[in-house]
């Protein structure tokens, strides 16, 4: 029904923060784990892949074709893909050497919004964090995390989602991208409520009605939520660990989704033969946004 497909023979161990740049016209995504940036055209086919110094948990489009706000593990860089030019920009939890930037993305004012990860345990020790336009790096005022993920916005950026995804629960609070103010935290979405072994919400984005799209680690899946949290309906993937998703071409109405190999034994690899793949699929009559730019200067 969706025409679900794997863009290439390509398997990534952790595919993540998958982006459509729609003035290249081109898709990029990380692999975390191999601490890699990539990058698909779907006019001629062809990847093209840099590797980084450090792994690579989100990362946002800029002003500048082809230069990234880059969230590594232990802080924020911009990367000049052309030149292959990297440049530090900010230290992020240096209290905290087992946590590292997972999930994130731009708000509809270009301020990056991401959030950290506690690979030391389940302790819910990571935090969401607001990169301004002026350079300025604020912790948010909402709870501690030990997983960050589905950081995106509604349609008027008024709308914040996020979510620790051990909980199982998708979150949503008032957002006020000028002051990276925060009130009235509040639940979105339980997962323990649509299905039992309840898979954990990945990462997330915003369709242009206003749907929040899922991406489902461990339920073979991505849903599509209506704005009052209830599943409006699925696509079924041939991978278990779906990991984030976007809109793309022409007139945003094509998905493509990352998934992941990691932590799958080599039974389940074998059972799973596109596990890590990149899919497309095709959900009819339904439009993404454009991917917000980072508005301030990296220079």
């Amino acid at each position: 029904m969706h025409n679900v497909q794997p863009i290439s023979p390509s398997r990534f161990n952790l595919g993540e923060g998958i982006l459509w740049d729609d003035r290249l016209q081109v898709v990029w995504w990380t692999d975390i784990h191999a601490a890699t940036l990539w990058q698909y055209s779907p006019a001629t086919r062809a990847e093209r892949s840099w590797p980084l110094r450090e792994r690579l948990g989100c990362f946002a489009l800029t002003a500048t074709d082809g230069v990234l706000l880059l969230g590594l593990e232990r802080g924020l860089a911009r990367f000049d893909a052309g030149s292959g030019e990297l440049a530090h920009l900010q230290d992020v939890e240096p209290e905290y050497p087992k946590t590292r930037i997972n999930d994130g993305r731009c708000d509809r004012a270009g301020n990056f919004v991401f959030g950290t990860l506690n690979e030391g345990g389940p302790e819910p020790i990571g935090a969401f964090y607001r990169y301004g336009v002026d350079g300025s790096l604020q912790k948010l005022a909402l709870p501690g995390c030990a997983i960050a993920n589905s950081i995106c916005f509604s349609p008027d950026g008024g709308t914040l989602y996020f979510t620790d995804s051990p909980t199982k629960c998708i979150m949503a609070c008032d957002y006020d991208a000028a002051s990276g103010n925060t009130e009235r935290i509040r639940l979105f979405a339980d997962a323990t409520h649509q299905r039992s072994n309840a898979p954990d919400p990945d990462g997330s984005i915003v369709d242009a009605a206003g749907h929040l799209w899922n991406a489902e680690w461990g339920g073979n899946r991505v849903v599509r939520y209506t704005p009052a949290g209830e599943i409006e309906r699925e696509i079924r993937l041939p991978a278990s660990q779906a990991t984030c998703l976007t809109f793309a071409g022409a007139t945003l109405d094509t998905l493509y989704i990352t998934t992941a190999r990691a932590g799958m034994s080599d039974t389940a690899l074998a059972q799973e033969a596109t596990a890590g793949a990149v899919f497309t699929a095709q959900p009819d009559g339904i439009h993404g946004l454009p991917e917000p730019r980072y508005g301030g200067s990296l220079r």
